[in-house]
């Protein structure tokens, strides 16, 4: 796998520096509105997307190339999406999370009730069911506060999701470097 990568190092070196530089204006630039920043999603999706369907193209006929495929149409579709409908995208994501906030936490809550002679600390569990069903609620009643702690999150991920990319790229280089010539 490592062969099949390394002459295509650049390429994930590309997708860290974009993901670094997304994240790094995310959490720099607070003030910035919403719209702004998911706009700024948008095009990194996009980017993203685009670059991994590059790099899937140029694997050629491997038995993995399809997650590369999959991974790169679901970044254009987000950054199509996140283009044609800035606003739209933003709430619908918030209120996906507070669904799934709130829907975690009411089986939690359910579990730890149903468990709670099996469970070592089912007043714990159930706690946090309850936090989770009340972050859920809180996502839908301020969605704008939630859109503030959701893009810092989103930032900080970028940022080392970009610095995983980047190092796996000058490994990959390295690695190149050293079995090329065994092979030349």
């Amino acid at each position: 796998m490592a062969l099949v990568l390394a002459p295509r190092w650049s390429f994930l070196l590309v997708r860290g520096i974009a993901s670094v530089a997304f994240g790094v204006i995310a959490l720099a630039w607070p003030g910035v509105t919403l719209a702004a920043l998911t706009i700024l999603f948008g095009a990194y999706a996009l980017v993203d997307g685009v670059t991994a369907l590059v790099v899937a193209a140029r694997r050629g006929r491997t038995r993995h190339r399809w997650l590369l495929v999959a991974d790169g149409l679901l970044g254009v579709a987000a950054g199509i999406a996140t283009f044609m409908w800035p606003a739209l995208t933003l709430l619908v994501l918030l209120f996906l999370v507070g669904a799934r906030f709130f829907l975690s936490g009411i089986f939690q809550a359910a579990t730890a009730i149903a468990l709670r002679h099996d469970l070592d600390a089912p007043l714990l569990y159930g706690l946090g069911g309850l936090a989770s069903i009340a972050l859920g609620v809180l996502t839908w009643i301020v969605p704008g506060v939630t859109a503030r702690v959701l893009l810092t999150f989103l930032g900080v991920y970028a940022i080392f999701f970009g610095i995983a990319m980047a190092i796996l790229a000058f490994r990959l280089r390295r690695f190149g470097r050293a079995v090329t010539p065994r092979f030349a």
